[in-house]
């Protein structure tokens, strides 16, 4: 994302197609999120001295599965299907939670922090162009968006810059989610 709203398409049926990527790429960052959750849950969840970290990965994860369901209600609703890549990210995000939660309490939150990020500008982006041509669906973008935000900032608070290798960890992660978005969207 360039950080300005994408320009709406020419031709007949291009705003239902732009539509159908937003709503795909959206049902896809959210199945990974509720995937990435599960991993650091599965590490975490039952480890001794981790109970205040796993508490905090479920309710987040909570809030990502009501994000998740929404966005299958949407794509029902508009006949969008999701991506083809479904299988692989949710394989993916639970390896990476899972792997990160393995690196400890600050590594699992640094991976929340590097995920929300990318995903804060992501919504932000599609809020700015689509508010105009549909504000409903940007409102929703918008709330998701601000509960994205406060998983990031628990996980500041929580010491994700601490984690080992930060600045790497969050750089490969962050990549890695950029790279998601744009196969997400169209496959």
């Amino acid at each position: 994302m360039t950080g300005r709203p994408t320009p709406a398409r020419p031709g007949r049926g291009a705003t239902a197609a732009r539509l159908a990527e937003i709503l795909r790429v959206d049902h896809a960052g959210e199945l990974g999120a509720v995937h990435i959750y599960r991993g650091q849950r599965a590490v975490l969840g039952q480890a001794k001295g981790h109970e205040r970290t796993a508490a905090q990965l479920e309710e987040m994860e909570g809030h990502e599965a009501v994000h998740l369901a929404r966005f299958d209600e949407l794509l029902n609703q508009h006949r969008v299907r999701p991506t083809l890549m479904a299988p692989l990210w949710r394989a993916a995000g639970f390896a990476l939670g899972a792997g990160t939660a393995l690196l400890g309490d600050k590594a699992a939150h640094a991976c929340t922090e590097a995920v929300e990020t990318v995903i804060e500008k992501h919504y932000a982006d599609q809020i700015a162009e689509i508010a105009d041509r549909d504000p409903v669906l940007a409102a929703e973008l918008t709330k998701f968006r601000d509960e994205e935000l406060a998983h990031r900032d628990i996980a500041i608070e929580e010491g994700s810059r601490d984690a080992p290798a930060h600045p790497l960890l969050t750089a490969v992660i962050q990549a890695g989610c950029r790279a998601a978005i744009k196969i997400s969207e169209k496959i």
